[in-house]
């Protein structure tokens, strides 16, 4: 009996242990299942969108492993290698200039060189990110950006696209080699305006089949310096950045600089850019050297340079621009401000100003003017010492005659706005010549009429208030304020054979147009524009449009003895605006001014 109850309760036990067992055991797979789900769910969970926050390297690394590259095929961040820079020279009042050298010890390893880094095998053809940063310990700091000999893809762009704009002092792009294509430098260049402080761009040995370079050179782009060198840009590539940096109605106004050698554009792919420089007064630098241009493509840019006729287009938008001038109020939505008849509600409509009922008016005038002037001998011989305040009071009181007589006050403010604008346009690099001379054949000669404008420029800087002299606020023609360059069109004209001509391009300072395919006629065309515009430049001299003061024609099939070029490279030393010419001594002889 008892052994019966001992084995019935063994047995029990047994079971208690297994049915444990059992729940732990499924309790386990349950646990694993829901961790495996959860798991399951956060990897269909998309990851949270990543900050940039602006240093590129730490931004860059986390964007590729996010885009699912392994860590060893993510391009490493470096800094840009420098040439090694000159010691100091050596402080002459130290003691001991020269300490004595220590033996050395033949046994003893040789120091590495400092002019060169060695680096393992293959590490320089493995792809890489150069930097260039204003301080090496903040990675905030990257100004300059290259890449270069390895394909920048659809995924690298994306994460270009967060990437760039976050870094604020980035001012320098090179892509060099990269592989772009039609989209991949479409999307770059949407990425470009978004960076706040990028100028410079190198965009080389990039040669795309479609050619879409014009899109570097929208309307939004904010690049100063553009490098296009070694894609094989043809003629189509040239129409499209000639019509991008100016048309009749559009110009790019950032552009300084562009770089377009060592492509396979002809002389239809330069004329094409000069077309698209009529209307531009912004670049000042364009390089087409090693290209295909002839003496075709040299004689139009001795017209663009020197002076060309405008298109019946061209006429038509100088007809609206010069009416939009004459009325201020035309296109914005505003009605034109009412005329005097309708304001002065006294006069009736019919009766001239000079009529009889005036005269009264005038005499009445006449005597007020005398009691004015007095008055106003009084007070200078009271204000004897105390300088121009009266000639501050005589014009206060101008003015006042001048409401007295009818005028209104928002004429009185286009009168000194007109006269304001032509003092801005002289000190601010505006062509106050150009509004003068529209009607060059009402008034005389183009010259008389730039020097009475420059006289009366002059006339109001010297009559400058008391107030200035202590540091006052300056008058309006002496403001530092900038004026919006004036459009080509509106330039001073000439009627030749029915025709209206203007002034070429004087904005560019700097042509190179070496190792082409120039010959002597293109050569003489642009000595005329040279001698043109320096003939302009002595009549109506301009603060701002200096004219060409250097030209590259190197490695042209010229003579060199050729009788054009020995003057072309004569005129163009004097235009250096380094050339110094060489004083002459009492004696006659001449001496140099170098040393």
């Amino acid at each position: 009996m008892h052994v019966f109850q001992a084995l019935t309760m063994s047995n029990a036990a047994k079971k208690v242990k297994m049915g444990k067992r059992v729940e732990k055991a499924l309790k386990e797979k349950a646990a694993a299942s829901s961790s495996q789900e959860a798991t399951e769910e956060d990897a269909n969970k998309a990851p949270e969108p990543y900050t940039c926050i602006g240093h590129f390297d730490a931004d860059f690394t986390e964007l590729c492993r996010r885009a699912g590259l392994p860590p060893t095929e993510i391009p490493p961040v470096v800094l840009r290698a420098k040439r090694p820079g000159t010691p100091p020279p050596p402080d002459p009042k130290a003691k001991d200039p020269t300490p004595p050298e220590e033996p050395v010890d033949v046994a003893e390893e040789e120091p590495k060189p400092k002019t060169y880094v060695t680096k393992e095998k293959y590490s320089y053809f493995k792809p890489n990110i150069q930097v260039e940063m204003e301080h090496e310990e903040k990675p905030a700091t990257v100004t300059e950006i290259y890449i270069r000999g390895w394909k920048i893809d659809d995924m690298m762009v994306d994460i270009f696209r967060n990437c760039f704009p976050t870094i604020e002092k980035l001012n320098t792009i090179n892509l060099w080699n990269v592989g772009l294509t039609d989209k991949t430098l479409r999307d770059l260049a949407a990425i470009f305006p978004q960076c706040p402080n990028l100028k410079n761009v190198s965009i080389e040995g990039n040669p795309i089949a479609e050619e879409p370079w014009a899109c570097l050179i929208g309307d939004d782009s904010l690049i100063v310096n553009l490098s296009l060198r070694h894609n094989e840009i043809t003629d189509r590539g040239a129409s499209g950045i000639g019509a991008a940096l100016s048309t009749v109605t559009t110009c790019n106004k950032n552009l300084i600089s562009l770089n377009l050698s060592h492509n396979k554009f002809s002389d239809v792919g330069a004329e094409a850019v000069v077309k698209g420089l009529r209307m531009n007064r912004v670049l000042l630098c364009l390089s087409l050297a090693s290209n295909k241009i002839t003496d075709k493509g040299a004689v139009k840019f001795g017209e663009l340079l020197s002076r060309f006729p405008l298109t019946h287009e061209e006429v038509v938008e100088r007809r609206k621009l010069l009416s939009d001038k004459g009325s201020p109020d035309r296109g914005t939505g505003k009605s034109p401000p009412p005329s005097r008849r309708a304001e002065s509600k006294d006069r009736p409509g019919s009766v001239r100003s000079g009529s009889h009922l005036d005269k009264g008016d005038k005499k009445r005038d006449k005597s007020s003017k005398k009691k004015d002037n007095k008055h106003e001998k009084k007070n200078e011989k009271e204000d004897a010492g105390k300088g121009n305040k009266t000639v501050v009071m005589m014009d206060s009181k101008k003015d006042k005659d001048e409401g007295a007589k009818g005028g209104t006050k928002k004429d009185d403010k286009w009168k000194k706005g007109s006269h304001s604008m032509g003092a801005k346009a002289v000190m601010a690099g505006g062509s106050r010549s150009s509004i003068v001379g529209l009607n060059t054949s009402r008034h005389g000669s183009r010259a008389s009429l730039v020097a009475e404008t420059v006289n009366k420029t002059t006339k109001g800087k010297k009559t400058t208030s008391s107030k200035d002299k202590k540091g006052g606020a300056a008058p309006e023609s002496e403001s530092p304020d900038m004026v919006e360059a004036i459009n080509p069109l509106l330039d001073s004209v000439e009627s030749i054979d029915g025709q209206l001509w203007i002034p070429g391009n004087r904005s560019i300072i700097n042509l190179n147009l070496s190792r082409n395919e120039i010959g002597e006629a293109g050569l003489k065309s642009l000595l005329l524009a040279l001698q043109y515009q320096i003939t302009l430049a002595n009549l109506a001299p301009h603060p701002a449009l200096k004219g060409l003061m250097r030209l590259s024609l190197g490695r042209n099939p010229i003579r060199a003895d050729s009788e054009a070029y020995q003057k072309l490279q004569d005129l163009l030393l004097t235009r250096d605006p380094f050339y110094k010419p060489q004083a002459k001594s009492p004696d006659g002889e001449v001496q140099s001014l170098v040393g």
